[in-house]
């Protein structure tokens, strides 16, 4: 591919569009529902920590220059250590967190897990699962890198297993290949908000154990969660042979771009020579900061903020309730975000927010690239596959960022809009 500069950009660069939800990032409104910004972070806590390793950095320069030096590529010991213990005594992960903690790795943030993962796993023409709607963070990149993508059927209870089943057997048959992966995010999914009962994780690992598939068990929203939920799919995976495990700081810390991951020791080694390539480490300063977090005030500031956002996601579900046309939403157990559907099959969420909704000072994310650009969709009797297309009369709203006030406000005025159109 060329341009009039004369330059030939590699051919993913003609199809693929900058991210919708990045995109959105210049707009300044209002009532903003769109990307999931965390809202409720505690930055007393990190003004703390940074003002006494300050003082530490002053009495022990040895310390402040590994800080600010170069690290291992898998991260600090010590910080890997910290997490090891947590995955293992509140997530319920099956490592010895004394001598296993080694299995922990780090990226920079999550979503280099998941580009790592799928460009030292997939190559052009191996076929990915997905639930449908998913996170375009996750699809973009597996359509980039040449997957095909299967997506099946989702619920208010998340992805079905029974389609699972059947979306491996339809790929043996019509591409004669089993698929490489299948993508999950098992507490209050990005972009719908439903978490997977235990019942279907069992299953979900019973049908990939049975196919020899690595489920990719992206548990971003692990940690904000309203109610208890089950244990991790990655807690059956005593082997640790079949799950990638994937958390991130962003949502339960800071947006300071560290993402963290319990892989299969084949799979570790990989995607840590990967991300040798993408970014040599992640910084040993950030993960100083985080380590002190994680081993001294992450359990208060969950207390403090998992009700908060709890308070914001009730705010939305009511006024959605109170003031939106016919259509359905989804009724999350934690997470940022709330999934809506119109009744009406022909309204344009997309075209309706840039001609009415951001004018109107209000901002969401259309549901349109939650679905793969190009793609393939199970049947809904499960035996054949068909081009996967968008949903357009679909929208994620992020509940995450404005107070319950704003949110009751804002969401009133978008459901007096979308009535008036719709």
């Amino acid at each position: 591919m060329g341009n009039n500069e004369g330059y030939a950009f590699a051919t993913w660069t003609s199809f693929i569009e900058e991210s919708q939800i990045r995109a959105l990032l210049k707009y300044n409104v209002k009532y903003y529902f769109a990307g999931g910004k965390p809202g409720i972070v505690p930055t007393g806590v990190f003004a703390k920590i940074m003002a006494d390793l300050s003082e530490r950095y002053k009495k022990d320069p040895a310390m402040a220059l590994d800080d600010l030096n170069y690290g291992p590529t898998a991260g600090q010991p010590y910080f890997l250590k910290t997490l090891a213990e947590r995955l293992c005594r509140v997530r319920g992960l099956p490592i010895d967190c004394e001598t296993q903690w080694e299995r922990v790795c780090i990226t920079n943030g999550s979503q280099q897990a998941i580009y790592a993962l799928l460009d030292t796993l997939i190559d052009p023409g191996d076929v990915i699962v997905t639930p449908s709607p998913s996170y375009l963070g996750f699809l973009v990149p597996a359509v980039k890198l040449g997957a095909r993508v299967i997506t099946v059927p989702t619920d208010l209870d998340g992805i079905m297993p029974e389609y699972v089943d059947k979306a491996i057997r339809v790929s043996e048959e019509k591409f004669g290949k089993t698929p490489d992966m299948v993508y999950v995010v098992p507490e209050s999914d990005n972009p719908k908000g439903t978490t997977l009962p235990w019942k279907r994780r069992q299953s979900l690992f019973d049908i990939c154990e049975s196919h020899k598939i690595l489920i990719l068990e992206d548990a971003a929203y692990a940690e904000i969660q309203f109610k208890k939920t089950p244990k991790p799919i990655k807690s059956l995976d005593k082997e640790n042979e079949r799950v990638a495990y994937l958390g991130t700081t962003s949502k339960e810390a800071a947006v300071l771009r560290v993402g963290y991951s319990v892989l299969p020791d084949s799979v570790k080694e990989q995607v840590m020579k990967d991300k040798g390539y993408l970014d040599l480490c992640t910084s040993s300063f950030v993960q100083r900061i985080l380590d002190e977090y994680y081993r001294k005030y992450i359990d208060e500031a969950m207390r403090v903020a998992v009700p908060k956002y709890k308070e914001r996601c009730a705010a939305m579900a009511k006024a959605i309730d109170a003031d939106f046309p016919a259509g359905e939403r989804t009724d999350p157990t934690g997470g940022f975000f709330i999934w809506w559907r119109s009744e009406k099959r022909d309204f344009d969420s997309s075209e309706f927010m840039q001609r009415v909704a951001i004018p109107n000072d209000v901002m969401y994310v259309p549901g349109g690239p939650f679905y793969p650009i190009s793609g393939f969709r199970l049947t809904d009797d499960g035996t054949d596959l068909v081009a996967s297309v968008p949903e357009p009369n679909t929208m994620r709203l992020g509940f995450s960022f404005e107070e319950p006030k704003l949110i009751a406000e804002g969401i009133g005025r978008l459901g007096k809009l979308l009535s008036k159109e719709l």
